[in-house]
């Protein structure tokens, strides 16, 4: 049996690496996804579960920040629910604006 030589050696131990990296990356990019998915998942209950004073701070901090946050129409659409002005109670109610 012919003994690779050390440039094919370490050809594939080059491949191996490369390969391995991407499995790595690939790995973390599913538990950030996997995090992403149970922290809203966790405000989702909290806004659900909305009997408490922090769940109320809590909708009125995302109405505020989240469309500063999200770019894309689409993106703003899947939180139409949260983002309505009558889900926070009367507009204007914590600007001093008048009510519409």
């Amino acid at each position: 049996m012919a003994r690779k030589s050390i440039e094919e050696r370490l050809a594939q131990l080059e491949a191996q690496t490369k390969t391995l990296k991407a499995r790595l990356g690939k790995e973390e990019r599913a538990k950030d996804t996997r995090r992403k998915v149970l922290l809203g998942a966790l405000l989702l209950h909290k806004l659900d579960s909305a009997n408490d004073d922090m769940s109320k701070r809590l909708g009125d901090w995302l109405r505020r920040e989240l469309p500063g946050f999200l770019t894309r129409d689409a993106d703003k659409e899947l939180f139409d629910d949260l983002l309505k002005p009558e889900a926070a109670g009367p507009i204007g109610a914590n600007t001093g604006e008048p009510n519409a």
